[in-house]
């Protein structure tokens, strides 16, 4: 059948789909405009499922507060390509996602997906509708809600990055913004010590405990290959002890001798390990990852030489960061 351009203008105004999309659409509806949109709506999906397997690391990071000041939303919504992202259709996208989450303050991601957008359709409707006109995988990338007495937040201008930050009582808003910058460039993963995960903590101390063993086991090691005049930088690994004899830097007879010394001093240093020294050694590297990955202990950005926490009570004695958020589309 003969579709007509004002038809085709019709459909593209009420679904933003392209031209040919909509006179395909027409034509295999046979002028039926609501199976028309309907088949529009299942190319979307078809489009979002083909492209599934996507990164989307491209995109937009949101913050929005309510006007109280004491509940807050941090949200990104992800593209393939920084193309897209800057388009203002994949703006308005972001915004009108934002406007819904605000609408319905959501307790998490997949109930943001459920909300209403303005005009009826889910959160995931509208996201998979306006991937399928531009061809590129869209999605809710991060969500999470923040209530607190008080919430800090920062957006890096590339809108790739952000925070929001929680405080137990209002403060300034410089304070707040420098807060919320140091969490979103130095990416600490908890307020301080008490705050870290049990589960991350014991992670750390093993991982922690087991490189103080290879590293006490590997010095034993280099001792002997010294002492047996081997150099122990041509010996880390088997593959590079069989290179450098390939470039003559190693004779055969120290190639094998360097792989007995280290088979026997491996075994022996480790079968006679300190393990409080291991143990000790191994709480000085956790005490170090609290100092560099809490918030509090981490060096503030913008001071000199001086704690986060130590920078806060500088600025205002009784405030306190009891929450925050961070996301990054590059990360």
């Amino acid at each position: 059948m003969e579709i007509k351009a004002v038809d085709v203008a019709k459909l593209r105004k009420m679904t933003g789909a392209g031209m040919m999309d909509c006179k395909k659409a027409l034509v295999e509806a046979e002028g039926d405009f609501n199976r028309a949109q309907e088949i529009i709506r299942e190319k979307g999906k078809l489009v979002a499922a083909k492209r599934a397997d996507r990164e989307t690391n491209e995109g937009a990071v949101i913050v929005r507060l309510t006007p109280d000041g004491k509940t807050a939303i941090l949200m990104a919504i992800g593209c393939e390509t920084d193309f897209v992202s800057a388009t203002a259709e994949f703006k308005a996208l972001a915004e009108a996602v934002a406007d819904a989450a605000m609408a319905a303050l959501p307790e998490d991601k997949a109930a943001l997906e459920n909300s209403k957008m303005a005009n009826g359709q889910t959160v995931a409707e509208f996201i998979t509708e306006q991937a399928a006109k531009c061809g590129e995988k869209h999605q809710i990338a991060y969500y999470a809600k923040m209530q607190a007495p008080f919430i800090g937040s920062y957006v890096h201008f590339t809108r790739k990055d952000g925070a929001i930050v929680g405080f137990n009582k209002e403060v300034s808003a410089e304070l707040a913004k420098h807060i919320a910058m140091q969490v979103t460039s130095m990416k600490p993963v908890a307020v301080d010590e008490a705050s870290v995960p049990a589960t991350v903590v014991e992670q750390e101390m093993t991982v922690a405990v087991e490189k103080t063993r290879e590293e006490q086991i590997r010095k034993a090691v280099d001792n002997a290959l010294k002492k047996a005049g081997i150099n122990p930088a041509h010996c880390d690994s088997d593959d590079h002890i069989s290179s450098n004899t390939a470039k003559g830097w190693l004779t055969e007879a120290q190639a094998a001798q360097a792989r007995e010394i280290i088979k026997t001093v491996s075994e022996s240093a480790a079968a006679a390990l300190n393990e409080n020294m291991v143990q000790n050694i191994a709480k000085g590297r956790l005490a170090k990852f609290f100092k560099e990955q809490t918030l509090e202990n981490q060096e503030f950005v913008m001071g000199d030489k001086i704690s986060v926490k130590d920078y806060i009570k500088s600025v205002d004695k009784d405030a306190k960061v009891t929450a925050f958020c961070r996301f990054s589309l590059s990360d």
